[in-house]
């Protein structure tokens, strides 16, 4: 017999709770138990929900208050020493881990001053996980038994649920040695972890859970042999062990095929694979699996919105039925649900035709249940007509076809994306208009987000305010800031932004072709819910996005004023692009919408322009070979086709963070100025490695994820080990990224000292 599984839930709540919870925590508005008591109602509901909807096998350990990856080093103890002195709760540890923590003593509590650990993509997606990071001190040992708790508390409910875990080979692969021991390889504690996991799969099965998911989503990536090794190494180990779960063994967001040797003859119950993302891996999965053994099939989307093709998933899922038998396939989602919104039901606004394109989380647990029943042979007559009716309408609809844009798109060729001159070039005409000093400051964009601003924003669009009300409102934002900045001494201002919701939202709103949500929200890190946009159709501009409020700052100072703008494969990587229209096709014609707007913006005056590209190096394919090279290519020629129709004197700035990046993939961008996240690398080697970066370069000096405040010796600390590598005459300052989530006051003094440091530096190089 078919069973559906579900292989992870979002687990923020349909209307944020989590959010809420956590934040009024830090805040210190409810207690450690009013916001234990939050989390265990949003997994009660959780789990009810598909159990309802009829599916087989639920899981659990999916839930977590930040992040699971965190959960993990919490639970084997890879908390590193400078967590462990100030005696912090459990939770408190893993908040301190994630996003920093530094407060003032108390009579009842020691000073507490600690940076957050290292936070990265997940793979290719938008979720950003709080790295691993071991040291040849780490002392791995069990704290508490959280997958065994979540279990129980399920079987409570009389619910009997499959425990998730991240596998030993993935944690520790996607893990990093910290600044103690640089020399450790993570994979080389793999005999140490292992007993870990088998003191903690035995728990579980004592509790009655009889399977366990185990995910590797390493398996897609270009593993080297000692990776491949210890996947080898870490499940022979598991099946020589006695009274454990049976494991099914999960991957995601690619393809197996290379490292299938790996996989191969493991004594393994199950094996879960992404048919979504990569179909053609198929056959081959087929042939590997064992005799005895189950196969997974990935057929639901977890990472995109769009509604399931019932017709096409029940022939992929029927096929493996022919090759292995009813009882060993499982029809499941591709990944966990976490990178999708919870319910499609809570939108109320969404024209009616576009919302039946789409299939949220909660949407697809009937998808997975319907698909099971109709290969299992059970009536769903018309759940298959209805839903064959919305596929094609969706390909006929009105929203779909610009033959405009598409003319458009075919114009482009290399002029269009070429500078007037070379940067050696550019940079005198640009030093001649700023006469900027050594080391000048900027700031990413964004300014914080207030209360007062959320409430305008919130009338405006409710219409209890005029739009003349509303843009003097901006305009006194605006000017706070500039205000500010020139009160601090930055060099090169930025406006704010106060205007905009969201860096792609914003545009989005004023681009044909997208669609909203109201409560399409998904965790991007911490508490920190995005809403993403949809892309519903072919992309233009029909008028101006963000000019008016950029001349406004600069028409208020003599300081140049940087022109905010979302790069296209930003755009394009943080919505939920078409599945219908390859990539590039997309990121192409949102070049052009940003090219206009660029363009706009230099005949208006704004003389530096930024275009951010934070998810450049997310979109980038997981694996080497001709995909991995065209995406290069393409990415960089979209962003030079938004950028490039200026005069050489107008300086192009761009902005990444979170990702590992390699400097001649940012060269191919061809921008004046880059600044990059760095506060959170302990490895001298990634300075080093732009060392010959040929254009100008901003490392972040601080963790705009944490609340943290960092004092003017230590940006002075970090410059000092930045110049052992880079040229002065190269090196901007500035944070990590926009302050967009921070509050006023730490704002203005981590400025403050950042501006200072600067300042002790043009002192240092005067001679």
């Amino acid at each position: 017999m078919v069973q559906s599984a579900v292989l992870g839930f979002p687990r923020i709540g349909p209307n944020r709770e989590l959010k809420k919870a956590t934040e009024d925590y830090w805040n210190g508005k409810i207690t450690v138990d009013e916001l234990f008591k939050v989390g265990k109602d949003l997994r009660t509901q959780n789990w009810k929900l598909q159990k309802e909807a009829g599916v087989d096998i639920i899981p659990s350990n999916d839930f977590s208050f930040y992040d699971q990856v965190l959960d993990l080093s919490l639970l084997f103890n890879v908390i590193p020493d400078r967590y462990t002195k100030y005696d912090l709760s459990p939770i408190d540890t893993l908040f301190a881990m994630g996003r920093g923590l530094q407060r003032k003593a108390t009579e009842t509590e020691k000073a507490v001053d600690v940076t957050a650990l290292e936070m990265v993509k997940w793979f290719d997606s938008n979720y950003h996980y709080v790295r691993p990071t071991f040291s040849k001190t780490t002392q791995f040992k069990l704290n508490g038994q959280k997958p065994v708790d979540e279990f129980l508390e399920a079987k409570e409910l009389g619910i009997h649920t499959r425990p998730v875990l991240l596998g030993p080979v993935s944690y520790l692969f996607l893990g990093k040695a910290d600044k103690d021991s640089l020399d450790l390889e993570p994979l080389s504690l793999l005999e140490q972890l292992l007993p870990l996991y088998t003191e903690i799969l035995s728990k579980l099965a004592s509790a009655g859970a009889t399977e366990v998911q185990i995910d590797e989503p390493v398996l897609v990536l270009d593993l080297p042999a000692n990776a491949q090794a210890a996947i080898k190494k870490a499940y022979t180990y598991f099946g020589e062990q006695s009274n454990l779960p049976k494991i099914t063994l999960a991957t995601y967001f690619g393809t197996v095929v290379p490292n299938l040797d790996a996989i191969k003859g493991l004594p393994v119950a199950a094996l879960h694979v992404d048919f979504v993302r990569a179909p053609e891996q198929f056959d081959e999965v087929v042939a590997a699996i064992g005799n005895k053994q189950t196969l997974s099939v990935g057929i639901v989307d977890g990472r995109n919105i769009w509604k399931n093709d019932f017709k096409k998933s029940s022939a992929i899922v029927n096929k493996a039925i022919e090759k292995l038998g009813a009882d060993r396939v499982v029809v499941a989602t591709s990944s966990s649900l976490l990178h999708t919104p919870v319910d499609l039901n809570n939108e109320t606004k969404l024209d009616a035709e576009i919302k039946g394109f789409f299939s949220f989380a909660t949407q697809k647990l009937d998808e997975v249940v319907v698909i099971t029943k109709n290969v299992s042979g059970q009536d769903v007559a018309a759940a298959l007509e209805a839903n064959a009716k919305s596929v094609e309408s969706r390909g006929k609809s009105k929203f779909i076809h610009d033959a405009a844009v598409k003319a458009r798109v075919a114009s482009i060729d290399e002029k269009m994306s070429t500078r007037a001159a070379p940067f050696e070039q550019r940079l005198p005409e640009q030093q001649k208009v700023f006469n900027l000093p050594l080391f000048p400051t900027t700031t990413i964009g964004s300014f914080p987000q207030t209360k007062d601003i959320r409430i305008n924003r919130n009338k405006f669009n409710k219409g209890t305010i005029s739009a003349e009300e509303y843009e003097k409102f901006i305009n006194s934002e605006i000017e706070k800031v500039i205000r500010f900045q020139e009160e601090i001494g930055l060099d090169v201002l930025v406006h704010g932004e106060p205007e905009r919701n969201d860096m792609v939202q914003y545009f989005g709103e004023q681009i044909n072709g997208y669609a909203f949500t109201v409560n399409g929200w998904v965790q991007s890190y911490g508490s920190r819910y995005v809403r993403p946009p949809i892309i519903v159709g072919d992309l233009s501009r029909p008028k101006a996005m963000s000019v008016k409020e950029s001349v406004y700052a600069q028409s208020i100072t003599s300081k140049p004023v940087k022109g905010m703008l979302t790069g296209p494969i930003t755009c394009l990587r943080w919505s939920f692009p078409r599945d219908d229209v390859d990539q590039k096709t997309q990121a192409m014609q949102l070049a052009l919408a940003l090219r206009d707007e660029v363009n706009d913006l230099e005949a208006a005056g704004i003389k530096v322009i930024q275009v951010d590209e934070p998810a450049l190096r997310e979109g980038l394919p997981l694996r080497e070979g001709t995909e991995r090279s065209a995406y290069y290519t393409w990415a960089a020629e979209a962003f030079r086709v938004a950028t490039s129709g200026v005069a050489n004197k107008t300086q192009i700035h761009s902005h990444f963070c979170y990702s590992d990046l390699d400097p001649n993939h940012i060269k191919a961008l061809d921008a004046d100025v880059v600044s990059i996240e760095f506060s959170k690398k302990d490895d001298a080697n990634y300075i080093a490695e732009f060392k010959n970066y040929p254009n100008h370069i901003g490392l972040g000096l601080f963790d705009i994820h944490s609340p943290r405040i960092p004092s003017k010796d230590e940006f002075i600390a970090k410059i000092s080990t930045i110049l052992k590598s880079y040229p002065a005459e190269k090196f901007w300052v500035n944070p990590d990224c926009g302050l967009k989530t921070r509050g006023w006051e730490e704002t203005r003094l981590s400025l403050t000292h950042m501006v200072e440091a600067a300042k002790y530096f043009r002192e240092q190089y005067k001679n």
